[in-house]
């Protein structure tokens, strides 16, 4: 069975319609479970999931802190991570069994289109942490996933490029041709060069040891002042 399980905080304006077109967009051709791990929402996210029969998990609100609670409930032994302003291509489940492959992720395609985000989608094909993002999903084995231990809970951003990086000590990690469809909303609040430059600045400063402290202050400061981050490190 293949466990998609998805972090959320607040997502109810979006949730109803992501997770009708999620369920689309399955081959139907394998067992499947939809688990969210949501963060304590004050909107009408935790409704909307138990609506289309959703298992709702609760916990800290902190990405890596979520998922591993999503992951802990789950039942399948192939785990798909997914953020929920981001819809995987269609018969996602096959094309992810069929890959044979232990781990990997989906190439990128934003659902604006601009220069800027084709050019950067583009780079997705290939490997490389400058590549890589949650929103591109995740997949792995439950048993290398528990081998591995998990998101490092420690992170409360770039958890995907960390998690990533100790999955290719493992095995090898395959980047699938098909596209998962992210939302550009982030960039179209900040502007498009802006927000690429700044998570530029975002990976340089973890490949240069910054804390995560940091990390999350500086996101904070020039991205988005409402992000919930966890205010310690876990």
């Amino acid at each position: 069975m293949l466990s998609i399980i998805i972090p959320t905080l607040n997502e109810g304006a979006t949730l109803d319609y992501f997770l009708t077109e999620l369920k689309v967009n399955t081959s139907s051709n394998f067992f499947f479970e939809i688990i969210i791990a949501d963060g304590h929402s004050h909107d009408d996210t935790q409704a909307i999931a138990q609506r289309h029969g959703a298992k709702l998990v609760l916990s800290t609100p902190s990405r890596a802190i979520q998922m591993n609670a999503g992951a802990k409930k789950s039942e399948g032994d192939m785990l798909f991570f997914l953020h929920a302003d981001s819809l995987p291509p269609k018969n996602f489940d096959q094309l992810i069994r069929e890959s044979g492959a232990k781990t990997g992720c989906f190439q990128l395609q934003f659902d604006q289109r601009h220069p800027l985000l084709d050019f950067s989608a583009w780079f997705t094909r290939f490997q490389g942490g400058l590549f890589r993002g949650g929103d591109q999903s995740l997949f792995v084995e439950r048993e290398l996933f528990e081998r591995i231990g998990g998101f490092d809970e420690s992170h409360r951003i770039m958890e995907d490029i960390e998690i990533i990086q100790r999955l290719k000590t493992q095995t090898s990690f395959r980047i699938l041709p098909q596209k998962v469809v992210t939302s550009a909303r982030k960039y179209e609040r900040n502007g498009y060069f802006r927000l690429q430059f700044l998570f530029g600045c975002i990976h340089l400063l973890y490949r240069l040891g910054s804390s995560q402290q940091q990390l999350v202050d500086f996101y904070r400061r020039h991205i988005d002042k409402t992000e919930n981050f966890t205010e310690d490190v876990n």
